[in-house]
């Protein structure tokens, strides 16, 4: 059975999953640490040509795999835009 989730990692298959995209993920715990910060670091410089401020969530979702202090950060994030856009949760279901 598929997890119902949208945005998640697939460790199995090493594959991060967001929505109907996959993008490849990097198995060992050191590249997933350096990707997920390089991503926040060039996040922050979005205002720049080419970078965008959308790194700093994405890099944030691979950091907290490894990292138990993001992900409990993420969760919290989760659960507060839950309570305070619920109507954008039910949108897509």
């Amino acid at each position: 059975m598929e997890n119902p989730r949208k945005y998640r990692i697939d460790a199995e298959r090493g594959k991060l999953v967001l929505g109907r995209f996959e993008m490849p993920f990097p198995r060992s715990p050191i590249a997933r640490i350096v990707l997920g910060s390089l991503l926040v670091f060039f996040g922050f410089l979005g205002f720049l040509p080419v970078l965008g401020f959308w790194m700093i969530p994405l890099g944030l979702l691979v950091l907290s795999h490894d990292i138990p202090a993001v992900r409990r950060f993420r969760r919290r994030m989760g659960i507060w835009w839950r309570k305070r856009f619920p109507q954008v949760n039910r949108a897509g279901r």
